[in-house]
């Protein structure tokens, strides 16, 4: 059976352009008890599991309820997925032999996988991380399946370059994979998150060793079947589900791991890469989070921008790295876009995640719901006005109301801390210093924005026509 849903045209940015191209498409009905079938530990193309026989619960965020058990993988596993991983390096293996074209075939032969079992996966992507489901499938299931596509392109494209020397020598560089790739992924995102990290690993010779977050196994290992079945040799991805200060600390401090990607909480990211100094001063890659504002100028569309920070917090429940977790507005206009950031906050649909009429699940796990009602009671504490939700959302489940919270100062710990789904409303007169990932919403392009948007990593300006 198929749903036509529709979603509102003003979304307009970042995953929101998945869903107004969507608006219309037709969606399988979920089945909101997917079968499990892979929760065992998979390395070198074989289900295994855990060395020390352990397993450890995951839950249904929207009910509390344990899903299944899973093996849980630790250092000694981790040596495990090494060696094999580097089996399947060594010269004249058959990953190594392969031709970068059919790397790039494979990728695509993953993505048409992911397309075929695409309904399958949303709903077990909701069931394990509380997502509406009609979010998993229109966004994060196209943007899985763009993704490996996109990195299947490049997969022979990666050129070196004849470099002229005077005299008579033949100078030239050759781009050669780095070897070993632990990688480390959060929970907020699962597929896509894999997705990024597997695509350019695999585009350009490499082999895996990955690490998913303990919350949300379940569609990263359907994936790994996957992988089998779209001809990936044996070792060349290897997936283990475990804790952090476990399998992911084995695998930043692997001596045979060349290279380690984590994206996550800055907190474990200083961890991460102390470990790789430590160890075999292995390449690092982090992606951690932030607390990026919006910057709402006078001159602004008011429903635009009123919609545009609302979609910019609450999305995926909040659970993004760049989510705009503050919002700093020009003080004439900050009466009104309160006013209005609250309605439409109040009106915002929370509840059963494969309902279609959902706009916000639960949050993952009880441990990020007790620490978002945590912050909610601190910004209460240090003053800042309670202007609408702020509690629990249903009785069981790890649901929390849309909040938001007016006379927020620069000091407070909810304009400073990563705290979502709440929203910090703070008003400025004329200068103003921000962190990363700001979006500036204006009607005026004339705005010298860079003058006064210090301490950037980039300046995203939105201009409506």
């Amino acid at each position: 059976m198929l749903r036509v849903v529709g979603f509102a045209s003003r979304l307009c940015r970042g995953p929101a352009r998945q869903l107004s191209a969507a608006a219309a498409s037709p969606i399988p009905a979920p089945n909101p008890s997917p079968e499990i079938a892979y929760n065992k530990i998979f390395i070198n193309n074989e289900w295994h599991d855990a060395i020390s026989k352990k397993t450890f619960p995951t839950i249904n965020p929207a009910t509390g309820e344990v899903i299944c058990q899973v093996a849980e993988g630790d250092k000694a596993d981790v040596d495990k997925a090494v060696k094999a991983a580097r089996a399947a390096f060594q010269l004249g293996s058959p990953w190594r032999r392969m031709d970068a074209s059919h790397r790039g075939k494979l990728l695509n032969r993953l993505a048409d996988l992911i397309e075929r079992d695409r309904a399958y996966l949303a709903a077990l992507e909701t069931l394990d991380n509380g997502k509406p489901y009609s979010i998993a499938y229109l966004v994060d299931l196209d943007m899985v399946v763009k993704c490996l596509r996109y990195f299947a392109g490049w997969s022979d494209k990666f050129h070196g370059k004849t470099i002229p020397l005077d005299g008579d020598f033949f100078c030239y560089t050759r781009h050669e994979p780095v070897g070993v790739c632990g990688q480390i992924i959060p929970w907020n995102f699962p597929l896509l998150m894999q997705a990024w990290k597997l695509g350019p690993a695999l585009a350009t010779g490499n082999v895996v060793v990955m690490k998913v977050a303990e919350q949300t196994p379940l569609s990263a290992l359907y994936v790994a079947n996957l992988i089998k079945e779209a001809g990936f040799p044996p070792g060349v991805v290897n997936i283990i589900p475990g804790y952090g200060p476990t399998a992911g600390a084995a695998i930043s401090a692997h001596m045979d791991v060349d290279k380690v990607a984590f994206t996550g909480s800055t907190e474990v990211g200083h961890l991460i890469k102390k470990a790789a100094a430590e160890s075999n001063l292995k390449r690092v890659t982090l992606e951690l989070g932030g607390k990026s504002p919006n910057i709402i100028l006078s001159d602004a569309d008011m429903d635009w921008a009123v919609d545009q920070a609302h979609f910019a917090l609450f999305f995926n429940q909040g659970q993004c790295c760049c989510a705009g977790s503050r919002t700093y507005v020009q003080e004439d206009i900050y009466n009104e876009f309160v006013e209005r950031s609250v309605e439409k906050a109040k009106s915002r649909v929370v509840g059963n995640p494969f309902d279609f009429k959902t706009e916000q699940g639960p949050q993952v796990d009880e441990e990020q719901f007790k620490k978002i009602l945590g912050y909610i009671s601190t910004g209460k504490r240090e003053g800042a006005k309670l202007l609408c939700g702020g509690n629990p959302a249903a009785d069981r489940g790890y649901f929390v109301q849309p909040t938001v919270f007016g006379d927020v100062q620069d000091n407070m710990t909810i304009a400073r801390e990563e705290v979502r789904p709440a929203a910090p409303a703070c008003q400025f007169l004329s200068t103003l210093a921000v962190g990363s990932n700001p979006d500036t919403w204006s009607c005026d392009a004339r705005h010298e924005l860079i003058s006064w948007c210090s301490v950037s990593w980039s300046v995203k300006v939105r201009f409506q026509n």
